[in-house]
């Protein structure tokens, strides 16, 4: 399957160098150019790509607004930050890009950002009710699958998650609130910061401190039960 790629900048010559640079990638289709955030949105709600490699600087919608509203559809559609500046690149992957190429573009890097646009779309769900299948966490400047089936528990630590799993740990740049809402079938919230998923509920103990512990399949430490969790929990228990 051809990687199906739009180009947005507002400068033409920019479009072309992009352009020649695909033109020696294998698997990669330029099924439209853009050069401001509004025609962008248009051409992905036409051609359907799998990413958009996008400025910043541009006439209207500027590119980090055009990724926030991509980033937001259903599927998101993967973003390529191209840009001359570096100043910009703590917003842009705030608004979900995978990748922050300064220009001129070399065309190693450019390469790296194709793989990690296809790490990405690995993880994005084929089933008809378009739930996802992984979580994807970054790591030494690439991006690792996590199954959501080899998740144990989800444990916020300031801005980031931890993912504990069957390999060990990783971080993800996304909310332990909306990570609830969207695998509420999956994971049951035990503490304002963590989530464990269903199957790795065992038991509840109280210890002799009062605290009530979560046990889990897997073994390890026992997770900290919030008193506001608890009856909750116990129910959900008597129904694994």
């Amino acid at each position: 399957m051809s990687l199906k790629l739009v180009i947005a900048d507002d400068e033409p010559m920019a479009r072309e160098r992009l352009r020649m640079l695909l033109a020696d990638e294998s698997g990669v289709e330029v099924v439209a150019e853009a050069g401001d955030g509004q025609q962008v949105l248009d051409a992905c709600a036409v051609h359907r790509p799998h990413a958009v490699l996008l400025d910043i600087a541009m006439p209207g919608i500027d590119g980090l607004e055009t990724a926030r509203r991509l980033a937001a559809a259903t599927p998101p559609t993967a973003v390529v930050f191209c840009t001359a500046y570096d100043a910009h690149a703590l917003s842009a992957f705030e608004a979900a890009a995978l990748d922050y190429l300064v220009k001129p573009v070399r065309p190693e890097r450019l390469a790296a950002a194709l793989e990690r646009v296809r790490t990405f779309l690995a993880g994005r769900p084929a089933t008809a009710s378009g739930k996802r299948t992984h979580l994807c966490a970054r790591l030494r400047g690439s991006l690792r699958l996590i199954p959501l089936e080899d998740v144990r528990y989800l444990q916020a630590e300031e801005k980031y998650v931890v993912v504990h799993h069957a390999r060990g740990e990783d971080l993800i740049e996304e909310s332990l609130k909306s990570l609830e809402d969207e695998f509420a079938d999956r994971f049951v919230r035990i503490h304002r910061n963590c989530l464990v998923a269903r199957q790795e509920l065992v038991e509840l103990r109280r210890g002799t401190d009062g605290h009530v512990m979560a046990m889990l399949r897997s073994g390890g430490t026992p997770l900290e039960v919030s008193r506001r969790c608890v009856p909750q929990l116990r129910q959900t228990l008597r129904h694994l």
